[in-house]
């Protein structure tokens, strides 16, 4: 399966690391934070010392060994972003793409309105689960946290393998 090959596995698997990780610096941080993952580990975004990000990886990795598979979800994830924005739009420009004159499309306004709605309330559920059987892979394997180096005021890389 394509979402087993080495690379996209080692990023879903990093994309857990990551959310967990974040859930563990948002318990004693409280400014904005975030991050991206790749097959080499990923980034964090946020007011963090090189030392608390260690600690928070550190329990991040343990607690996802251990069976708290929740950790790899995340409420600010990009995929939930993602999906909303597709799916709400999707919804509203179905219902204009046919429309032909303008008193027609303004017309079809409240209705477009109405299925964006629907879209942002269905990508919710519809995010989550993209998040637990495609972006991410809380089944650690073998990784290890090889480096934690800061690249610059706010942003710090974290390197697994």
């Amino acid at each position: 399966m394509i979402l087993d090959l080495s690379f996209i596995l080692e990023t879903r698997r990093n994309h857990a690391l990551e959310h967990a990780t974040l859930h563990m610096l948002a318990r004693s941080h409280n400014g904005r934070m975030a991050g991206h993952s790749n097959p080499t580990g990923f980034f964090l975004f946020g007011d963090f010392s090189t030392p608390d990000i260690w600690a928070a990886v550190t329990e991040a990795l343990e607690r996802l060994r251990g069976g708290e598979s929740g950790l790899a979800i995340h409420a600010g994830c990009g995929t939930n972003m993602a999906t909303t924005l597709l799916l709400s739009a999707t919804l509203a420009w179905s219902v204009l793409r046919g429309a032909r004159s303008t008193l027609t499309k303004i017309l079809l306004v409240p209705v477009a309105v109405v299925l964006a709605v629907v879209g942002v309330i269905i990508s919710r559920p519809l995010g989550t689960l993209l998040q637990q059987r495609v972006t991410t892979n809380a089944q650690m394997g073998q990784m290890q946290i090889i480096d934690v180096i800061p690249v610059r005021k706010g942003v710090h890389r974290v390197i697994t393998k």
